[in-house]
């Protein structure tokens, strides 16, 4: 399968900025069944992902169905457009959040289908690392009606509305409280990858890295809302797996193969 490469530029109202958009289209004239759809954040470190050459490696080995996947380069203001909407953390972070998915869903999603002519894709998915990764989850979880599954590599699952040193406990946990308050069960898949060296902090010294603990409490939040593993809950821990872009490279075609797989 051919893959062209192309940047779109959104000029976006709610944002007041430019976004540059870098599509990864597999050739139309190859193309026989319905296309899907992937959103990716950070889409900047798209090279660095590796996410061209897993896509090609998996057609040529007819592990997944053809994917359109729109990559958004992030702005010098990504930690405000970046975070969980409607709720910026203690250090007043995420305050353009809100602005951010409403750019996604009445900005961009209308100017992918008028870009590619396609209207209804089969599976749309929303993907992020890090914090684009908890932007991509947040994002999804509130427009289930729109994606249908959400991919989080080592997600900023420790996003917090109380500083640490400032009386506070895991309840100030921002997206998990948001999973609890939510009335019903919005109709999504979760993958959720974390590694065992994403980073060395263990607040409540358990002996497990922040990172693992607060993606585990995720998944159990979403249990508690009558969610499953594995049929709606996928978890990849890579052992020494790190908080960087070859990480998340090596994680990418697990991750491509649970979304759009054959």
């Amino acid at each position: 399968m051919t893959i062209t490469e192309k940047n779109i530029i959104i000029n976006s109202a709610l944002l007041n900025r430019e976004v540059t958009c870098t599509l990864l289209m597999p050739d139309e004239h190859e193309v026989t069944e319905p296309l899907s759809l992937l959103l990716l954040n950070d889409g900047q470190e798209l090279d660095n992902l590796e996410v061209k050459a897993a896509l090609e490696q998996l057609y040529n080995t007819n592990r997944i169905k053809p994917v359109l996947v729109a990559a958004l380069h992030a702005s010098d203001d990504r930690l405000q457009e970046y975070g969980v909407a409607g709720k910026p953390d203690f250090k007043k972070r995420g305050s353009k959040a809100d602005a951010y998915t409403q750019f996604i869903i009445t900005e961009l999603l209308p100017q992918i289908k008028a870009e590619t002519g396609i209207s209804d894709f089969e599976v749309t998915a929303y993907a992020g690392s890090s914090l684009g990764g908890l932007s991509a989850f947040d994002i999804a979880w509130n427009n289930s009606a729109t994606f249908d599954k959400v991919g989080v590599f080592s997600g900023s699952f420790w996003w917090r509305s109380r500083d640490l040193g400032k009386g506070y406990s895991d309840t100030d946990r921002i997206m998990h409280s948001v999973i609890r308050d939510t009335a019903g069960k919005p109709e999504l898949k979760f993958w959720l990858q974390t590694g065992t060296k994403d980073e060395s902090t263990d607040r409540n010294q358990n002996g497990i890295i922040d990172s693992i603990d607060d993606t585990i409490d995720l998944i159990k939040e979403l249990e508690n809302k009558g969610y499953t593993r594995p049929a709606d809950i996928q978890y990849v821990e890579v052992v020494n797996g790190s908080h960087d872009t070859t990480t998340w490279a090596k994680a990418m075609p697990k991750f491509l193969v649970w979304a759009f797989g054959r």
